[in-house]
């Protein structure tokens, strides 16, 4: 995971889409491909946990939810940062990239955002309810020989890194 420093302020999903609208279309869209995608976070000792969750754009916002005391949602009450990254699906090209996404996830406790919530979704209850606050977007992917490596960082423009095959440097365009 990505690790957040003060200087990283996290940032909505309606934030990251009104900076870079084609960016989080694609985001999403490839999120949207397939139900399941893999979230990693952190257990009390520190070391990694990683495990399946869906994930929902609704109401300008990236939610996660999840049983209550389930093991992920236990971590993310103690430590709020997070990672998932989409399902890769069964084309082991790729060709639509591999999307991440890190930062800080936030229990949502207000009634009529739960509300709202459950009358769009109808998730089995009981549910904890999280909202993502952005500190990292990253695609991958390949262009010819080149890998491709999209990165958005709140209050920072889109960058794009591209690296080949052999062993010259990493060229940003």
């Amino acid at each position: 995971m990505t690790p957040m420093t003060s200087s990283v302020t996290p940032s909505s999903w309606q934030d990251f889409r009104a900076a870079e609208p084609a960016f989080a279309d694609a985001a999403q869209k490839r999120f949207q491909q397939y139900k399941h995608h893999v979230l990693a976070t952190l257990r009390a000792d520190g070391s990694p946990r990683v495990t399946g969750l869906e994930v929902e754009f609704r109401m300008d916002a990236l939610w996660f939810g999840m049983m209550p005391n389930s093991r992920k949602a236990l971590d993310l009450r103690r430590d709020p940062r997070f990672a998932v990254q989409a399902n890769p699906g069964p084309d082991a090209e790729m060709a639509d990239g591999d999307i991440r996404v890190s930062g800080r996830a936030v229990e949502v406790t207000d009634a009529a955002v739960l509300a709202r919530f459950i009358e769009e979704v109808t998730p089995p209850e009981p549910f904890l309810l999280f909202r993502a606050e952005l500190a990292e977007v990253v695609r991958t992917g390949l262009d010819g020989d080149d890998l491709v490596v999209q990165v958005w960082r709140p209050g920072h423009p889109l960058r794009t890194l591209r690296r080949g095959a052999d062993d010259s440097p990493v060229r940003e365009s």
